[in-house]
């Protein structure tokens, strides 16, 4: 039941703010509201106010605000307030103020999640510089070497961690180029990311790219505890941990993986100690299921505690380089070069806004600020039937000085609505290869 009242939040408020744009250039401009609907189908819920009927319909997918003369086909009485009555630089604020709100709610919830301050990984912001390369892994067989700082990977510019993260997901199993910048000279490799899966805590499933690199940080230890073997051994807080057994370390999680393969074996652990390496012998011992020296590890994080005026600045920022992530992951799923395994649609987003709800608040406004991101950009995309779709054919109607027949629109939204159905169709089939059982049920997979 969480999972499903969080999913009628998420949309329900981002599909009224969307709506609500509508409404009020609507208003404002003296357009005639007949219905204001969250939802689609049957209305189970409506009042009459004034002119507008407002209503909550049966299907949650989304929502809708009916104008009078809305439609060319519609009956028009030539009154002023009908829609079409209005000039056309009207009615493009009008479409326009949608997605508008869906941006600024992506905004505004983005800044307040960041005001909430957060200790973050250090190297998410840096510069891609290759800290290890996994054996056997796409990078390994591509040529990519530590110290490599990865620039480009397919379309995508990589200026961060972050970004690269993003890029690799987006494209499983699809050979692409990169750049690395070695040695001061740019360097151009074929990779084929690998594919990885995913999966969340209620067992959704998510398919997405790996290549093998780390990046150049390590775990640290914050302390040892009194009496353990880490203590006998000589090992201290402040050490950072640079390799097990030969193997060199990056995240906690290896160190804890490396340690857990010697069951009552010394491993060697070479640690940096006020800048000079040492390698120490400690033996693990076994504690429940597990097997422990006795170390409380950390990783490179920075204290992150904005100001509000910094987080709104932030998060302007943040969505706009989000936006620019989304519409090249677009472009690239038109190429070829982005698997289209990576979209999502309402069961995929069902499932994450429960996870997120379970995690509090602040994780379920974090989803709400991407997918109000997500929802305002595709608005803006010109095809027929959404809104910019009708921005985009008034545009060409002003610039063409005619407008088109009855006839040519209706062809046109047919084509629209051809295109999102496909769209649809696509996203619920992936959101139902994410849960096991019902996979398992396509032989073809």
């Amino acid at each position: 039941m969480t999972t499903l009242f969080a999913f009628l939040f998420v949309l329900g408020v981002l599909v009224f703010i969307h709506e609500l744009g509508h409404f009020l250039l609507a208003r404002w401009h003296g357009v005639r509201v007949i219905t204001f609907s969250l939802g689609f189908g049957p209305k189970i819920l409506k009042v009459q106010r004034g002119d507008t009927e407002y209503c909550i319909s049966i299907i949650p997918l989304g929502g809708y605000v009916k104008m009078a003369g809305e439609n060319p086909d519609d009956p028009h009485t030539g009154n002023d307030d009908e829609f079409l009555a209005k000039s056309k630089w009207q009615r493009f604020q009008i479409l326009l103020a949608g997605p508008v709100m869906n941006l600024v709610l992506a905004v505004v919830l983005l800044a307040v999640v960041l005001m909430q301050g957060a200790d973050v990984l250090a190297y998410l912001d840096r510069p891609a510089v290759v800290g290890a390369v996994l054996p056997g892994s796409p990078a390994e067989r591509a040529g990519i070497q530590p110290g490599d700082q990865i620039l480009e990977l397919g379309t995508a510019g990589i200026k961060t961690w972050e970004h690269l993260d993003m890029a690799v997901a987006a494209r499983p199993e699809r050979e692409v180029e990169v750049v690395v910048l070695r040695a001061g000279r740019e360097e151009r490799f074929k990779i084929r990311p690998a594919l990885t899966e995913l999966r969340t805590r209620s067992n959704a499933k998510f398919e997405l790219g790996t290549i093998g690199v780390l990046p150049d940080v390590y775990p640290s230890v914050a302390s040892v505890i009194a009496g353990e073997p880490a203590e006998k051994a000589g090992l201290k807080a402040g050490d950072e941990i640079r390799a097990v057994d030969g193997q060199r370390m990056v995240f906690r999680s290896q160190v804890v993986e490396a340690i857990s393969k010697h069951p009552g074996e010394p491993v060697q652990m070479t640690v940096r100690r006020d800048g000079v390496d040492q390698t120490i012998a400690v033996t693990p011992v076994k504690q429940g299921d597990a097997m422990r020296i006795g170390i409380y590890m950390t990783e490179a994080t920075r204290p992150f505690t904005p100001t509000p005026l910094e987080a709104v600045g932030l998060s302007i920022q943040r969505n706009v380089d989000m936006a620019g992530q989304i519409l090249a992951t677009l472009r690239d799923l038109v190429t070829g070069e982005a698997s289209p395994k990576q979209l999502m649609g309402p069961v995929g987003i069902a499932q994450l806004s429960g996870e997120s709800a379970q995690n509090g608040w602040i994780a379920l406004l974090g989803l709400m600020a991407g997918i109000s991101l997500n929802l305002g950009l595709l608005n803006l995309l010109p095809i027929p039937v959404l809104d910019g779709g009708h921005i985009f054919i008034m545009a060409v109607e002003t610039i063409s000085r005619r407008d088109f027949s009855l006839q040519m629109k209706e062809k046109m939204l047919f084509v629209g609505f051809l295109l999102l159905m496909t769209l649809m169709v696509t996203v619920i089939y992936n959101d139902l290869t994410r849960i096991t059982w019902i996979e398992n049920l396509m032989p073809w997979r």
